[in-house]
């Protein structure tokens, strides 16, 4: 099975995507064929006619530009709404086969795929589905990014509980009796995504996370910055016998 992490938040804006592309570098530095794959965009920027997915193009860059960018990110939508409601919009719906089937491409063709979901685990991407149904489809182990700010510890926990007792996917899976009835959780990364000069939970956080949740602070993000210690993300995404 081909390792990888499903990158999930606390919420929107919290660092998923700069978490993810220095996950990405160091894989790559490492010698490691890195796949990213970006299943849903939406807020998209129009130029050129086309429709841009700044994530997704951050995330192929980071990884070398493997594959396509249109492989990394699949979908695009406009407008800056939750991925179904914006494909409304565009009088469009989420090709829920296509949220799946996109992934194939990087697990056949690298030693580690990093999946990045829009926005927190609970938000949906279709009218059907959740990025917790694709983080339990999928089979990577969770890796939970959080905005080290105040509010951090209650964002934290609520994911973690969230991923505790989340069903393991939607229609796509009632009838699979063999599933797990939580999602791993690899870890968790503290990330600075705003400068806080003012706040002062930003000192204690990083301690209250690591004391109160079980899954482990994999390492913290300055802003800006880069992990404060050196990791072996090929064992922390290992995959699942």
């Amino acid at each position: 099975m081909t390792n990888g992490l499903f990158i999930t938040g606390t919420g929107t804006g919290v660092g998923k995507t700069y978490v993810g592309a220095l996950i990405a570098r160091e894989l790559r530095d490492s010698g490691k064929r890195v796949g990213v794959y970006k299943p849903v965009a939406s807020g998209c920027e129009l130029r050129g006619g086309e429709l841009h997915a700044a994530d997704a193009i951050a995330l192929w860059d980071a990884a070398g530009r493997p594959g396509t960018l249109e492989a990394v990110c699949p979908q695009k939508f406009a407008a800056p709404l939750a991925p179904h409601l914006a494909a409304r919009m565009e009088g469009r719906r989420v090709d829920t086969k296509l949220l799946r089937c996109g992934l194939n491409l990087w697990r056949e063709n690298s030693d580690f795929v990093l999946v990045e979901g829009a926005g927190g685990l609970m938000s949906p991407l279709s009218e059907e589905d959740y990025n917790a149904d694709l983080a339990a489809e999928f089979g990577f182990p969770l890796l939970v990014v959080t905005a080290n700010e105040l509010g951090a510890i209650n964002a934290t926990l609520q994911t973690l509980i969230t991923a505790a007792c989340c069903a393991t996917g939607g229609a796509q899976h009632e009838a699979d009796q063999k599933a797990d009835a939580s999602l791993r959780v690899a870890g968790i990364v503290l990330n600075s995504a705003r400068w806080l000069a003012d706040d002062p939970s930003v000192d204690s956080n990083a301690d209250e996370i690591a004391r109160r949740c079980v899954p482990p602070l994999l390492a913290i993000v300055e802003h800006g910055g880069n992990f404060d210690r050196t990791l072996d993300w090929t064992h922390v995404g290992q995959a699942l016998a």
